[in-house]
């Protein structure tokens, strides 16, 4: 799907990952499940490009429904994948803390797990390595994303700042379709290890200049970083 020139979403509302297309390659945020690598290959045939375009994948976090097709990807492709430090672990292992589900809905909470049955969510494959970045990192990858830190959902959770497509990637910083209870609009996300430094980190936004805010969950949110945290903390009173 072609949100604008250069910025393509994989997936859907339920599960997304975004690819920015530039004449120096090709940069893919997140890797959503296993099974949107058809998904990416249907994508990068209508734009007439290979895997070989792929220069660098970065994750926003390292939850299993973000890393998807990413070790397929550094495995059979070479193509580096970039995560903060803080989740490095995670994205290798999967290794994480138990946190509580929150409200439920079933027909929502039936869709999503079932979508991500569809899409080989089972069993998970972890990242054997990856290239570890920090808080300020502006990675030598196309259109230059920058590495902004939003702790809270996980400690390594971050938002890609990508000026060149207008765009910020903020992963599980926040959410526009609760996958558990199908509520939409900008609010926190589910299965967040600590929310209320999750809602703390809302702050880094506001000083994000950009007209797309793009989550892993839900629909792509035109408006700006600092009109979308003011939204997620209304929606959390």
């Amino acid at each position: 799907m072609e949100l604008a020139p250069h910025l393509h979403r994989l997936g859907n509302d339920i599960v997304a990952c975004y690819l920015i297309d530039t004449p120096e390659g090709i940069t893919l945020i997140d890797a959503g499940l296993p099974g949107h690598w058809r998904d990416l290959q249907r994508a990068l045939r209508s734009l007439g490009k290979t895997t070989a375009d792929i220069r660098g994948l970065v994750l926003t976090h390292g939850d299993s429904d973000h890393i998807g097709f990413a070790e397929r990807l550094r495995r059979e492709h070479g193509v580096p994948v970039y995560v903060h430090a803080a989740d490095a672990e995670r994205a290798r292992t999967g290794r994480k803390p138990k946190t509580p589900a929150g409200r439920m809905r079933l027909w929502p909470t039936t869709r999503f797990f079932a979508y991500a049955l569809s899409k080989n969510a089972i069993p998970t494959a972890h990242v054997k390595e990856v290239v570890e970045v920090a808080d300020g990192d502006v990675l030598d990858l196309p259109g230059s994303p920058a590495i902004v830190g939003m702790p809270g959902h996980s400690p390594g959770s971050v938002a890609v700042h990508v000026p060149a497509v207008d765009a910020i990637f903020v992963g599980d910083a926040l959410t526009t379709r609760h996958v558990l209870t199908g509520r939409e609009g900008p609010q926190p996300a589910p299965f967040t290890d600590e929310p209320e430094r999750a809602l703390d980190s809302l702050d880094r936004l506001a000083a994000l200049s950009a007209s797309w805010v793009l989550p892993g969950h839900g629909a792509p949110w035109q408006g700006s970083g600092p009109a979308a945290a003011a939204a997620v903390r209304a929606a959390a009173r």
